[in-house]
């Protein structure tokens, strides 16, 4: 999401060679990134590379004018073509719904997707951004249909936003689904670098741009300015005094060691945050130290979460 917007190609291209020369293979994008410009850029360093050796993923659903968002038909085959034109490539490896269409039969949406992986332009299908309800009914529908199958979520999911384990990622887990998390360190949140009482300013940070309640920014000051997140970010500090570790790897590692997930989705502006990253990878958190992380991350689930786990064995 930061191509094109927070830094510019040959900075974008400076990142991706470095995550690849670290091991990397999957780079996710999406089409409403920059109003398509980090596909290009994407696209552009994709032309130096092997194509084999890179799984590039990207998204379709939002944009501007009615024929030009949603999940109809109409949109998706239009939206395929101009993204295969901007990746500079033949095919896309994960194709992923960016949010549920309320507007659209989903039998329409899926049955199109259906189309692009037989087709030869898609080869996987993923989600993003749905209900427990809406997932399952995705997964139910291509099973009754006989249509390609979902293969991953991408959801919120990091040490302040939990939700996602109450429906979520049960339901991946049964169903066989890989999860991608998005947003593994909240914008900044879990790096660190925040202190109760002391705001960032405008210009500083993203978070520091932000209004109260950003809906543009979900992560906005006035949105985690809590003694929950306070709570959380002290124990994380902690943990990461105890073990030599930054803040961002610890909580990367504690993500990326939760039952069901596959990667979390990193995004960042410079070598520096990349490298800081990637060395969340090779080691392990000791149990006191997650222990510690779950319990000052965890939120009190509502009903009937609750009452199911307490009673699950009555």
């Amino acid at each position: 999401m930061t191509f094109g917007r927070e830094i510019d190609e040959a900075e974008s291209h400076g990142l991706l060679d470095r995550f690849v020369d670290a091991g990397g293979n999957f780079v996710d994008t999406a089409d409403a990134y920059g109003a398509g410009r980090s596909e290009e850029i994407v696209g552009s360093w994709l032309q130096k590379k092997n194509r084999d050796d890179v799984v590039v993923a990207t998204k379709v659903r939002f944009g501007d004018g009615l024929n030009r968002r949603g999940l109809g038909r109409k949109h998706i085959l239009r939206s395929v073509d101009e993204s295969l034109r901007r990746l500079g490539t033949g095919h896309i490896d994960l194709y992923q719904v960016h949010m549920w269409d309320y507007g659209t039969p989903i039998e329409e949406t899926l049955s199109t997707l259906d189309s692009l992986v037989t087709g030869g332009k898609v080869r996987y299908l993923g989600i993003s951004n749905v209900a427990g309800w809406q997932l399952q009914r995705t997964i139910d529908t291509c099973r009754a249909m006989g249509w390609e199958r979902i293969v991953s979520l991408q959801p919120l999911y990091n040490l302040l936003d939990r939700e996602a384990e109450w429906e979520l990622i049960p339901v991946c887990r049964n169903e066989g689904l890989g999860i991608i998390p998005w947003s593994p360190l909240r914008g900044g949140w879990l790096t660190g670098k925040f202190r109760r009482g002391d705001r960032p300013s405008a210009g500083e940070s993203r978070i520091g741009d932000t209004t109260n309640s950003d809906p543009g920014w979900t992560e906005a000051w006035g949105n985690y300015d809590n003694e929950r997140t306070w709570k959380v970010i002290d124990a994380l500090t902690l943990v990461a005094e105890k073990i030599d570790r930054t803040p961002a790897q610890v909580a990367l590692n504690w993500l990326l060691e939760r039952p069901g997930v596959t990667a979390p989705i990193l995004g960042v502006r410079s070598p520096a945050q990349l490298d800081n990253n990637l060395a969340a990878v090779g080691w392990e958190l000791d149990e006191g130290s997650r222990s510690s992380l779950d319990e000052a991350s965890k939120k009190p689930a509502p009903y009937p979460y609750t009452l199911l786990e307490d009673l699950r064995d009555v």
